[in-house]
């Protein structure tokens, strides 16, 4: 049966810098975590002058995995555990910070020197208590190591973690977590399945789609109901999408500053932690 949908939230301007700012979708007042679904930030397509310094300067994390998901152009990741990678359109680069880590990120040399146009998803995956405080480690896919599902003319969708329409994505997560990115046609419909009891999210980056005889534009995030299993979606415009579907997490949540944990003393810890130097360094 249909899922219903429960919410759509609508992406609001954030500033994470002086320089930077994304639209957030999630967290939002009206509805705070689908956990293991924690934040969603869209870094619109930005233009980078030729010469141009853009970059996050190393900060911390822990108990948690940003992913990024590259829309447009390529990117340049950097931590202190020793990675040092490229990532390009339609790659998915997933970080899991563990009991800490400190990483930098920001466009590709190239993108730096010549000029483009960058676009990025990241996205903040919980993980249980116990794993918490597991060693960091770092994952990657490029955009031809991710299975492609619910194939047809005018649809290019990618599965980057999970078990879905027979295949499974190469990146791996600590409970199910199912993550497909790409892109559908205008007048092009597909039909999503996911576990019932999972929280099931989409959210559009580009175009318009048509839900449960509902249009919804861009930079909207849908959160559907936990029961039944389908949604059948239509592209009204030519649409960019990040479909996820997790199973929950069903622990308290503490998210402040870079950190997630379980309890506000945890985060007042990973803070002094960090300012202490247990992080460790990492010069860029």
């Amino acid at each position: 049966m249909k899922k219903k949908i429960q919410h759509i939230l609508a992406g609001r301007e954030k500033q994470i810098t002086k320089e930077e700012s994304v639209l957030q979708p999630l967290p939002h007042k009206d509805f705070r975590f689908a956990n293991p679904f924690i934040v969603l930030h869209h870094m619109r397509p930005k233009q980078i002058e030729p010469g141009q310094q853009v970059r996050l300067h190393p900060h911390p994390h822990r108990g948690f995995a940003p992913v990024t998901f590259m829309l447009q152009g390529e990117g340049y990741h950097k931590d202190s555990i020793g990675n040092n990678e490229l990532i390009s359109a339609g790659g998915v680069q997933w970080m899991f910070a563990g009991k800490g880590i400190l990483h930098s990120e920001g466009p590709s040399e190239r993108i730096s020197r010549d000029g483009g146009v960058n676009e990025l998803l990241q996205l903040w995956i919980n993980v249980p208590q116990a794993h918490k405080f597991d060693e960091p480690f770092y994952q990657s896919a490029t955009r031809e190591q991710q299975p492609a599902v619910l194939q047809q003319d005018g649809v290019d969708l990618r599965l980057a973690s999970g078990s879905f329409d027979g295949h499974t994505g190469p990146l791996k997560s600590f409970t199910p977590v199912v993550s497909i990115a790409g892109n559908i046609s205008s007048g092009k419909t597909v039909q999503l399945t996911a576990t019932p009891g999972y929280w099931t999210l989409l959210y559009i980056a580009k175009g318009s789609l048509c839900i449960n005889q509902e249009s919804i534009k861009a930079y909207n995030l849908i959160v559907f109901e936990k029961d039944n299993d389908e949604i059948i979606l239509t592209a009204e415009e030519d649409a960019t999408i990040l479909y996820l579907s997790g199973e929950p997490i069903e622990e308290t949540i503490s998210a402040r500053d870079n950190f997630v944990m379980n309890t506000p003393a945890e985060i007042d810890q990973a803070i002094a932690d960090y300012k202490s130097g247990v992080f460790g360094t990492l010069e860029f």
